[in-house]
């Protein structure tokens, strides 16, 4: 079941994977990944490699390569029973494949061991991965500035044609705002957000499932938030957000009431590190219930709707009509008859 189920996820988003797996650097890693597969069964060159089968055949796997080969296969799959999308999937398979392929150099040959460590080396210090570049509608938090700058097309729409149908995109807004200010200015507005760092595969492969999230849960009374700690240390101090790899509290999602926290999710225990959870849509919705605030900040965006009309268009004084003012006239007249 752990090996069906990444399979018919990755089958079922596959339309979709294709265009980040032809980018270089996951088709650098999928290289890497089976190198040792690849010299192991290429002839001409597996013919002069060492082995310790019984039968002399350089060019298949012995009986150690075999367990090791297994071992990898049982790591990859206790990883993936956590992982929440396709790319966890795909990048937990490509970094214990390359520690497979390690281990089996360095058992062939030592010096083939040290070339493939120093290439992994070079290629983790070179080669970042790409980052989700897709439409969300998230505001990005700094420490110091509170001045609004966009780094990105903000609040255009249109239509993504080629699929099988056009839906509406959100291109991507990026603010750079003083998170404290904007989340204490209104009250009355609920901010979930997201503590992250670039490092951290978890935040990594989190990030798309934010950015929907924001696209369907966005409005003016529920907002989204990113802020980078691994920038600005000041606000992870201040927010008691550790950026250490050990204390795995990376990503963390903040609700925010009126400028004060209201709860957090992963949660910390005494130690400092974070209680098992996982990040999936599902989890978030029912933990933050954003069904329930969606509908309650809808309501608010109305109300400031209709202020907002009342102000642009302010009540016009009503005239009188000039039939009344005919009849007053008569009327006025006549008393002065009486009177004289």
């Amino acid at each position: 079941m752990a090996l069906l189920t990444p399979l018919f996820a990755f089958l079922y988003h596959l339309p979709q994977v294709y265009k980040w797996l032809l980018k270089p650097y996951y088709v650098a890693s999928l290289f890497m990944s089976v190198a040792f597969l690849a010299v192991r069964k290429t002839p001409g060159i597996c013919d002069r490699l060492a082995t310790q089968r019984e039968d002399g055949n350089s060019c298949d796997f012995d009986w150690r390569e075999v367990e090791i080969l297994m071992f990898l296969s049982a790591i990859v799959m206790m990883k993936n029973r956590r992982a929440i999308t396709v790319e966890q999937h795909v990048g937990n398979i490509i970094l214990f494949s390359k520690v497979a392929n390690v281990i089996l150099f360095f058992r062939l040959d030592i010096r083939m061991g040290l070339l493939y460590l120093t290439l992994c080396i070079v290629f983790l210090m070179t080669c970042k991965p790409p980052l989700y570049m897709g439409p969300e509608y998230i505001k990005y938090f700094s420490d110091k500035t509170i001045d609004v700058s966009t780094s990105g097309r903000v609040g255009g729409r249109g239509l993504v044609v080629g699929e099988t149908h056009l839906r509406p995109v959100v291109l991507k807004c990026v603010f750079t705002v003083c998170a404290q200010d904007e989340l204490a200015r209104d009250g009355r507005v609920t901010w979930i957000v997201e503590f992250f760092a670039n490092w951290s595969p978890e935040c990594q492969s989190f990030a798309s499932v934010y950015a929907d999230l924001s696209l369907k849960y966005n409005c003016a009374g529920l907002k989204f938030g990113k802020v980078d700690i691994g920038r600005y240390g000041e606000v992870s101090k201040k927010y008691k957000v550790s950026a250490s790899p050990l204390s795995k509290q990376l990503p963390s999602l903040v609700l925010f009431q009126g400028g004060k926290e209201v709860m957090r999710r992963p949660q910390v225990d005494k130690k400092g590190r974070a209680v098992s959870w996982s990040f999936t849509e599902e989890n978030i919705i029912r933990e933050f219930n954003l069904n329930e605030l969606y509908q309650k900040s809808k309501k608010l965006s109305k109300t400031r709707g209709d202020k907002v009309s009342q102000s642009q268009f302010p009540p016009v004084p009503e005239e009188e009509e000039p039939e009344q003012q005919g009849v007053e006239a008569q009327g006025v007249e006549s008393e002065s008859k009486k009177d004289k």
